[in-house]
Formats: C-alpha cells, sequence, structure tokens
C-alpha cells in the first residue's frame, strides 16, 4: 500500500471517531431543543479521555517493559474520564 492512502486511511479512521464520539455526546440535542453546544463539545472531550485510558491499557496487556505505567495511567484517565461526566450531568 501507498504512502498516501496509508495517510488518508488513518484520516478517516480519527475521523470516524470524532464524528461517533459526537453523535454519542448527544450531538442533535442542541438542534432539536436550541441550547448551546457546550455540552456536546465537552462530553466528546471527556469521551476522548476515556478512549486515551483504553488504549494504555491495551498497551500495559502487550507491553512487557512498562505494565505498570501503562496501567495506572490507562485506569487513571479512565477515573478522570467517569468524575468528568458525573460533574457534567451534575451528579456530584
Amino acid at each position: 500500500m501507498n504512502k498516501l492512502s496509508s495517510k488518508a486511511i488513518t484520516g478517516v479512521k480519527y475521523v470516524y471517531l470524532v464524528m461517533f464520539f459526537a453523535l454519542l455526546a448527544g450531538f442533535f440535542h442542541p438542534l432539536i431543543t436550541g441550547a448551546t453546544f457546550d455540552t456536546v463539545i465537552l462530553g466528546t472531550l471527556i469521551l476522548f479521555v476515556g478512549l486515551a485510558g483504553a488504549v494504555l491499557i491495551f498497551k500495559a496487556a502487550t507491553s512487557n517493559k512498562r505494565r505498570g505505567i501503562f496501567l495506572g495511567g490507562g485506569f487513571g484517565l479512565i477515573a478522570i474520564s467517569l468524575t468528568y461526566i458525573f460533574q457534567l450531568t451534575g451528579r456530584v
């Protein structure tokens, strides 16, 4: 596979992730109710923090050298994401 098509596929993957997380964060709610998009943007960023934690946990499963660092960082990012979700929903 040539270099240009590889970069295009990588770009499409990231655009897909952003769109998926925006829809998951409730993209259509502000359109229907007339509210602002602040919560959608914040929700998308929170989901990316959780995704980064999940990627670090995956790296811990495939790495032998820095397993503890990856596990701690991954679970830490997931806990931060969960805390932000509770703050966003007003349950704290």
